[in-house]
């Protein structure tokens, strides 16, 4: 293997957002930016799973010293969740655990359930997740057969919005801090419902002030940084 090429010193700076595509890492979309970026330093403001799409905020150049100060931004996602089944992933990457329930609950029920995970809350990580466990992400440790536990965690939810229900899926639109996993309110909500929970689908439409609107596509990416309009990046606060 050749020696990585090292970054190149440029007066490119700024923030790019990416709608990231199916099946890309967060890294992904950093790998093939800083390569349209003619290899100046790049980063992004908060990680996006591979079965996730929506936004990633790529920063360049000088512009990754916002990269803190973007992951503590509010984030808004659109979910959808399938109540019918549990999996070990929390999404539906892994093999389902049907869960039989002799009557749905209704959408009032629904509501009632997810009004207890609005606020100030304490939640656990999905077990195959990148949250460290004694120096080892926690899906590393899972696929190894390690019987992961993992302690809860103080998160907070701003608002959910209900967009759509027929059971088993329900379509909401969730507004949070930093740290919240869909997964684990998928898997959660399923829980306090008795019926099963997890995560079909996963889009996110905004990080703070960034939103999909004029977002890069995977296409574009193709295409030199230099014919992208960059956004400014947040104040930084002084160290």
């Amino acid at each position: 293997m050749g020696r990585r090429p090292r970054y190149r010193k440029s007066a490119l700076s700024g923030l790019l957002v990416v709608d990231k595509p199916l099946g890309w890492t967060s890294m992904d979309v950093v790998r093939k930016v800083r390569t349209a970026a003619g290899w100046v330093k790049t980063g992004h403001g908060g990680t996006l799973d591979p079965l996730a799409t929506g936004v990633v905020v790529c920063c360049i150049g000088s512009a990754t010293r916002a990269v803190e100060a973007i992951m503590k931004m509010g984030k808004v996602y659109e979910t959808t969740i399938d109540l019918s089944a549990f999996t070990r992933t929390d999404d539906a990457e892994a093999e389902r655990e049907e869960v039989e329930v002799a009557t749905p609950p209704d959408e009032a029920a629904v509501r009632a359930a997810l009004e207890a995970f609005i606020g100030d809350i304490e939640q656990v990580p999905p077990k195959y997740s990148a949250v460290h466990v004694e120096g080892k992400r926690a899906y590393k440790l899972a696929r190894e057969g390690t019987d992961v536990v993992l302690e809860a965690r103080p998160v907070r939810i701003d608002a959910i919005e209900v967009l759509g229900y027929e059971y088993p899926r329900l379509k909401i639109l969730v507004r949070c801090g930093k740290g919240v996993y869909v997964r684990s309110l998928a898997r959660d909500l399923g829980k306090a419902l008795g019926t099963g929970g997890h995560l079909a689908a996963l889009r996110r439409t905004a990080i703070g002030e960034y939103g999909l609107e004029g977002a890069a596509t995977a296409e574009r990416l193709m295409s030199p940084i230099g014919q992208f309009d960059l956004l400014d990046p947040p104040p930084v606060e002084p160290c």
